[in-house]
């Protein structure tokens, strides 16, 4: 850890013994410690399968549509449509209102049997409902998220919408499913249950390939496309969906809760608890919107392409990039985010949330810097990585054709150098929420999407070949506004941001990146990638090869040049890293707050526990939901369904002893005590989201009838 923040200088962490553990306590952390290793093991597997996955099936598609093709600019448009409808529409709602509601209902007697029940019955019957709305609607919605179409492409993006719709349903009921499994314990199946979505979905399109030919030697266009190439491509991607959902419900059944479907929902407390979250909804209701007409304009210029290829000039329409090229240049640049920046905030999550309900702004401060810092290890180093590789990387996703490869490795580069302020900005907001203030957030997310929409309106505006790459502008704007402004904000919560240790931090690794990056160049240059005719241009293979080649050769120089700058930070990142992998990190090797995830942190305490017995027979404890929302205007990868934005957060603080003689409530009060944030010097009292509902002993609701007679 950094010197300010030495592991034995930290504080305890609330339910576990201090620093002078006994004996007995010792050993049963100790215990624990490989239990704990090998969930965190295999969540982070999981992650990382499915990831590598994920960009199979992106590869597959680019080879079997082609990256600059008509027909896969209107799949990805139409298959973005449901993950941005529910984020729109129900996100919001099932993630500050349903998911704090299943983690409460699951520390009653009968494990929130009952109540879940009634919350999974009311919840399917809206997403159900809200599914055939939008499906029979499919083509209002093709109208109001496209531009320019032309009445044959249209149709086929009324098609394929009518195919992929349906998956709203899917991701609703996906993410109410993890957080049962969350609230009892169970993280992993979540983690892995997007592998056989994208496996599905690899499948359908290697069929198709082998079937109707790959799109380099075979040309898909909208006159040859037809019913049957719909079902592998569109149908496939749904039914990867439903299966993602499907393999969910066996460990659910394992759990024997019970579920049922219960109607009666009167007291369930939801009116109320959207109220106490409308913050946490409009943030994500603005930010949608704004995405989605940014989306409208990035389907420009792939409708101007058609009119090109129509009139003959098939020159100048090879030359415009589409929203299938903004797409897979965003899942490129969203790589060192979610690989790196996803899993540190989550770990500094639970710092932050502590030090928040102490009121030590100090240590607030410290836990942001801290996470800054040894983020911008990974982050900065990915930006130029990225900005280096984006050739080889161009080439290899491109379908096989260079005019494709260079148009995206353009968009690219453009990108790439924005995702250290992305990943910043997302850390900067962790503290609002471990604070309990879902108000900034939305005042941040409101300024983000006026300047995205105002800046969109005028994009539609400039030449068709230069619209994608102004958007790729517009994002990288984007996530360096936020940064600022999110800035502004947290500087009036803490005074200052330890500006200087963090730029000094950043200068250094941005000195030992540049270095990676010449040496990057260098193996570049010999292997031929700033040459049209180049071996790293000659096709798929030997960009991939490239990019095997030269990927350990940066990574290499920018560790040696680390280690000759003194960035510390390094170490910083690999603990928690090994520690997840069970290697290199012993019971002090996180800071206090920096468990090693959510699952960690509930096996400890269990583990820690007085009396408690072998780490197998304890039943890790649910933990608190965290009702944050990204803010930001981030691209969504197309298919994908982000689940991270449904994980269980840092595990509610116990109920002090002197609680009931000072008067005043604890940070999560008993059900039966009024549900109220404790005030202190950073924030006034505040209720929490979601929690004050009923407030009598748990799973005893007078507004739910049970079946149970009364004893005469």
């Amino acid at each position: 850890m950094s010197a300010a923040n030495p592991p034995s200088e930290q504080p305890a962490q609330p339910g576990e013994p201090p620093s002078g553990v006994t004996p007995a306590g010792e050993a049963a952390s100790s215990a624990a410690q490989p239990g704990e290793a090998r969930s965190s093991a295999i969540m982070a597997a999981g992650t990382l399968v499915s990831r590598i996955l994920g960009f199979g099936k992106t590869w597959m598609l680019g080879a079997a549509l082609g990256l600059g093709s008509t027909v896969n600019d209107t799949f990805i448009n139409a298959n973005n449509l449901p993950n941005l409808i529910f984020l729109l529409v129900a996100g919001g709602v099932f993630n500050a209102v349903l998911v704090p509601q299943i983690i409460k209902a699951s520390k009653a007697p009968d494990r929130g049997a009952d109540y879940i029940s009634r919350l999974l019955t009311l919840a399917v019957l809206v997403l159900l409902s809200l599914t055939l709305l939008v499906t029979l609607l499919a083509p209002f919605v093709i109208e109001l998220t496209t531009q320019g179409y032309s009445p044959q492409q249209r149709a086929l993006a009324v098609t394929f919408a009518f195919w992929c719709l349906p998956q709203i349903f899917f991701y609703g009921l996906y993410a109410l499913l993890t957080q049962v499994l969350n609230a009892n314990g169970a993280f992993g199946p979540a983690m892995w249950a997007p592998i056989l979505n994208n496996v599905v979905a690899i499948a359908g399109l290697g069929m198709f390939i082998w079937i109707f030919g790959a799109n380099v030697a075979n040309p898909h266009t909208l006159d040859n496309w037809g019913d049957t190439q719909t079902f592998f491509v569109a149908g496939f991607s749904t039914i990867g969906v439903i299966a993602q959902t499907a393999i969910l419900l066996i460990p659910v059944f394992r759990l024997k809760l019970g579920l049922r479907p219960r109607f009666g929902w009167r007291g369930v407390g939801l009116g109320h608890a959207a109220k106490l979250s409308v913050w946490t909804l409009l943030t994500a209701a603005v930010g949608q919107l704004a995405f989605l007409y940014v989306m409208r304009i990035a389907t420009i210029p792939g409708a101007e392409r058609l009119r090109l290829q129509k009139a003959g000039d098939f020159d100048s329409a090879a030359l415009l990039p589409g929203n299938a090229v903004l797409e897979v240049a965003s899942q490129l640049y969203l790589l060192p985010h979610s690989i790196i920046a996803l899993s540190l905030a989550t770990v500094l999550f639970n710092r932050m949330t502590r030090a928040s309900q102490e009121g030590n702004r100090d240590e607030l401060r410290n836990a942001l810097s801290q996470g800054l810092r040894t983020m911008a290890v990974a982050t900065v180093f990915g930006a130029l990585a990225l900005f280096a590789l984006a050739g080889p990387l161009g080439m290899f996703f491109s379908g096989g054709l260079r005019t494709d490869g260079i148009m995206l490795a353009q968009t690219l580069t453009i990108l790439a150098l924005s995702t250290p302020f992305m990943s910043a900005n997302f850390m900067m907001s962790r503290v609002f929420y471990a604070n309990e203030d879902a108000r900034t957030p939305f005042y941040i997310q409101l300024v983000l999407a006026l300047v995205n929409v105002v800046a969109a309106f005028f994009i539609q505006f400039l030449p068709f070949n230069q619209i994608i790459f102004a958007i790729a502008i517009l994002y990288t704007g984007g996530n360096i506004l936020s940064v600022i402004v999110s800035a502004f904000f947290l500087r009036r919560l803490l005074g200052h941001l330890d500006g200087p240790r963090i730029a000094n931090s950043y200068i250094r690794m941005g000195y030992a990146a540049l270095g990676s990056a010449i040496a990057g160049v260098g193996a570049l240059w010999l292997l031929g990638n700033y040459s049209p005719v180049g071996f790293a241009w000659t096709n798929r293979l030997t960009a991939l090869v490239t990019i095997i080649v030269v990927g350990p050769v940066m990574l290499a120089a920018y560790l040696l040049l680390l280690k000759l700058f003194r960035v510390t930070e390094l170490r910083d990142l690999l603990r928690p890293l090994l520690g997840r992998l069970g290697r290199g990190a012993g019971p002090t090797a996180p800071a206090a707050g920096d468990s090693a995830g959510t699952i960690t942190e509930g096996a400890r305490r269990a583990a820690a526990a007085p009396g408690s017995g072998s780490h197998s027979a304890q039943r890790p404890t649910a933990e608190r939901a965290t009702v944050s929302l990204d803010t930001g205007l981030i691209p969504r990868i197309s298919g994908e369904f982000d689940a991270a934005s449904f994980r269980a957060g840092p595990a509610p603080r116990p109920e002090r002893e002197d609680a009931g003689r000072s008067g005043k409530p604890a940070y999560l009060p008993e059900e039966e005590t009024p549900s109220t944030a404790r005030g202190s010097i950073l924030r006034e009292e505040i209720p929490l989201p979601g929690r004050r509902t009923f407030q009598g002993k748990p799973g005893q609701n007078p507004y739910f009838r049970t079946r149970r007679k009364k004893k005469k």
